[in-house]
């Protein structure tokens, strides 16, 4: 007999085995919290008394045989998914698993360059070969956008070999490709099709569109705008898909699910990722993807048309503001801005003489709100079912006054957020040579070692394997001077970098 959605395996066994009161005489040492009271005054009895060691009665992550493969089997049938394995060292973990569980040394695999840092990491890792594809890109707001159908075919076409196509669902800026078409494609020529869907989760229980967003029209709070979801990439027929449970989905942080479909050997994608998760897996995290999926498969539809009318409500107000844009699915060509996330709430602030990141700033420095990342040219406010009407005002009019204060001429300011990269070697022969530490500004035409990119999002400016060019450095300075946080350096203050001998 089948598992009901209203079941939560994982959070019923935690709750049965604390009814028990079993005396612990193994890990974790805090015994309940019973050994360490600042940390259970911080966190509370109820939490610590569930943050436990794998046992039988609550099965085990790595081989799971009871009710985590209970959770698992629901959660995948939620996701319209063959498989759904939980993930405790976030969507980064789970990326890797994926890339890991297709590619292996030699291989092709073909992604666009704006790519999370995970991916490139998985390469590094794996030793497969990047055929990038320059993704287009907006010259009013400088971001990177989604790949194009013919760009795909031109790719496959000359990498005939490659493995798998990846592919952004969305990018962190909530634009989406032609899943559907994409992997279509994808598979007519034997490839696998991987979707990063770090910011995706809500798509699976929003109501998918396959293309057609609808109208950003909506009422105000509480009424509809009628605009659809884009479409999940499993559900697009996608091989395998990583999806951030803990973003938009309502888990604990660093919670996320690996999903595949039935075209991948899910006995082999589980000893990859047993191959670099932990052993000791956190129950808070496994319990809070177990009560969230179940949480989203009986309110999902109501959240998500909530959090749409709000980011509908917000675009509206910010842009009679003037000077900022908050853009949406207007965007929609048909080909690289095939569908657009309309939760997401991304501004353009260049209108206003400011960089992205010093918006980002000022609204935490001067108005004690905290956004998800600003960059170059945007900043993206991440809306959620836990935010509210008045954080909402809130966030309006803190935009409205910064305008008023802050406004100035835009010379000056870049708009360009994504720099083509020329690639001379894989990421793991860069990464693993032997290399050489030299001033940022002696770098010109070496090839790079390691890593730079603003954090969030994520999206390498350089990576291993990658000439450095005087665009690049000139970004470099710019990002820094306007208070980015770069990261992925060995050196933490990114005035050295790392280069192949």
């Amino acid at each position: 007999m089948g598992l009901s959605q209203g079941r939560a395996p994982i959070f019923e066994a935690l709750e049965e085995f604390k009814r028990m009161r079993v005396v612990p005489f193994d890990v974790p040492g805090h015994k309940r919290g019973r050994g360490n009271p600042e940390l259970c005054a911080f966190l509370g009895e109820r939490c610590l008394s569930v943050d436990v060691n794998s046992m039988k009665p609550l099965d085990n992550l790595c081989h799971p045989t009871g009710v985590i493969r209970d959770a698992e089997r629901l959660a995948a049938q939620a996701f319209g998914a063959a498989e759904a394995f939980f993930m405790v060292g976030g969507t980064t973990s789970a990326v890797q698993a994926m890339i890991l569980s297709i590619c292996r040394r030699g291989d092709e695999i073909i992604l666009p360059r704006n790519i999370h840092r995970s991916v490139m990491g998985a390469l590094i890792l794996c030793g497969a070969h990047p055929v990038y594809i320059n993704p287009k890109v907006s010259r009013d707001l400088g971001i990177a956008l989604g790949v194009s159908l013919s760009d795909i075919q031109a790719a496959i076409d000359a990498h005939p070999a490659a493995k798998a196509v990846l592919i952004n669902n969305p990018t962190y800026y909530g634009v989406c490709s032609d899943v559907n078409a994409i992997t279509a494609l994808a598979h007519r020529h034997g490839m696998k099709v991987l979707a990063d869907e770090a910011h995706g989760t809500h798509f699976y229980f929003g109501g998918a569109s396959g293309g057609t967003s609808g109208g950003t029209s909506g009422g105000a709070f509480g009424g509809t705008s009628g605009g659809a979801l884009p479409v999940g990439a499993i559900r697009a027929c996608a091989d395998m898909a990583s999806v951030s449970m803990h973003k938009s989905g309502g888990s604990l942080t660093q919670s996320s699910f690996l999903l595949s479909s039935h075209t991948v050997n899910a006995g082999h994608v589980r000893q990859i990722v047993n191959l670099t998760q932990t052993t000791s897996s956190s129950y808070l995290l496994l319990s809070s993807l177990d009560l969230s999926r179940r949480y989203l498969v009986q309110n999902g539809a109501r959240i998500f048309q909530k959090v749409v009318d709000m980011a509908g409500y917000a675009r509206r107000e910010i842009n009679r503001i003037g000077g900022y844009y908050a853009f949406a699915d207007e965007l929609i060509d048909g080909d690289a801005v095939f569908d657009f996330d309309l939760t997401k709430l991304s501004i353009n602030t260049l209108g206003i003489g400011l960089a992205g990141i010093e918006v980002y700033d000022l609204l935490r420095d001067e108005y004690d709100i905290q956004i998800e990342f600003g960059d170059i040219g945007n900043i993206l406010a991440y809306l959620s079912v836990g935010d509210t009407d008045k954080n909402i005002e809130r966030l309006i009019g803190a935009l409205a006054e910064i305008r008023r204060r802050y406004k100035r001429d835009q010379a000056g300011l870049w708009v360009r957020e994504y720099i083509d990269p020329e690639v001379v070697v894989s990421p793991q022969e860069a990464f693993y040579d032997e290399k050489r530490s030299v001033p940022l500004a002696q770098a010109l035409g070496e090839v790079s070692s390691e890593f730079v990119m603003c954090y969030p999002p994520g999206i390498p400016i350089l990576g291993p394997g990658e000439r450095v060019t005087r665009e690049i450095l000139d970004y470099i300075r710019y990002a820094k001077e306007k208070g980015c946080s770069l990261t992925g350096s060995e050196d933490m203050d990114v005035e050295r970098l790392n280069v192949m001998k």
